[in-house]
Parts: C-alpha cells; structure tokens; sequence
C-alpha cells in the first residue's frame, strides 16, 4: 500500500523547461490552410531528461479552431507539433504520478511563431533559423508523501548548466548576465528620475523668482 503520509518541514523541487520552437514553412502549404509555420510545444527536463517519473502526462489546451484542441499526452516526450499563422495562448496542465498526491500544475504559454528581433549581431534574423521561446521554472514539492519523496530521491536530475552553449539556453551565467542587466536598468532609471528631479526644481525657482 502506497504511503501517504507527508513529511512535515520538507520541500524538493524538480527543473522543468517549457515552451514553443517555430520554423516557417517558406511557401509550402499545408492542404488549403493559409498556415505559414510548423511549431511545436514541449514540457521537458533540464537536459531533455526523462521525466516521467514524477510526471503522469501533460494537456496542452490549444486555441479552438484546432481540431481537437485538448491535446493530452500519456508519455514522453510531452509535446505537440502542429501547423498554423497566428500566436495565442496556450494552457498547460502538467499531471503528476498517482504516487505523488499532488493536484495538476498549471502553467501558461504565449506561442512565438516570429523572432521580433535581430540575430545576435544586429544582422537580419536568417529565414531558415527556428525561432524559440522556452522558459525555465521548477516545480516546488511541499511537504511531499513519503513515498513520492523517495520516488524524487532516486531519480537525481541535473543542476542548471554553469555556462551558456548553443544547446543549454539556461544556466547560471545567464541568470547572472540578467541579474546584471536588471541592476543596470534600475541604475540609469534612478539617474533620469534624479535629473528629472533637478529640471523640477531649477523651473520651480525659475517660477517663483519671476
């Protein structure tokens, strides 16, 4: 009989990346549709790793002129790939094993279909070159079942890569190169709010000097 009872003061969490990859179909139609990009949306480990050990399946809930819009999927890899021209929301409901006692995750995704930016160095964004949009996040479990705590313990997964690859969109220098960008952008806002200030005040002794 499996175990239910939760352990008290405990917390374990698993790092999952979701998200869409889009390529244009470049003139090749698909039947009579007006679809202009083949995409696909995924829910995934770190490094692609197997996790359906703590996840039963994954609902991908798509816009409704799809046929078929709710997309379950049993087993790995979670992912559904389709055709289409437009962006829009799609809901993710991440089902986790029996064992865990968990209730489902939901999650929320706007699907990228164009790069809305330039290629790294300022050149245009090359037309053969998938557009991506995927997020990192983990799964915080609090005060797990025991034996769903057991079933996370024995299947160890990766830590965050420390350097950014062409393969590993995540990893610790980014999340450093953000924190710094953040703290940038926060300095230069409280630089212009300082000389906004100071053009405040030299107009309002202007004022009252007239």
């Amino acid at each position: 009989m499996t175990s239910l009872k939760r352990m008290k003061g405990i917390a374990i969490s698993r790092p999952i990346i979701y998200g869409n990859s889009a390529t244009p179909l470049n003139g090749k139609k698909v039947g009579d549709s007006d679809h202009t990009h083949r995409w696909t949306i995924s829910v995934r480990g770190i490094n692609n790793e197997d996790i359906s050990y703590f996840v039963r399946k994954v609902a991908f809930k798509l816009h409704d002129t799809y046929d078929n819009p709710n997309r379950v999927i049993e087993k790995p890899p979670f992912e559904v790939t389709e055709t289409g021209w437009g962006e829009f929301d799609i809901i993710i409901k991440i089902h986790f094993v029996q064992a865990s006692g968990e209730k489902p995750l939901t999650l929320y995704h706007r699907l990228k279909l164009h790069p809305y930016e330039e290629d790294g160095p300022g050149n245009p964004w090359p037309k053969q070159k998938p557009v991506t949009s995927y997020a990192y996040d983990e799964i915080v479990f609090n005060e797990p079942v025991d034996s769903f705590y057991n079933i996370l313990q024995d299947n160890s997964t990766s830590n965050i890569p420390l350097k950014k690859t062409p393969h590993h969109q995540f990893s610790l220098q980014a999340e450093q190169e953000e924190i710094e960008r953040i703290d940038k952008a926060i300095k230069t806002t409280a630089q212009e709010i300082a000389k906004h200030r100071e053009r405040c005040k030299r107009l309002e002794a202007e004022l009252s000097a007239k």
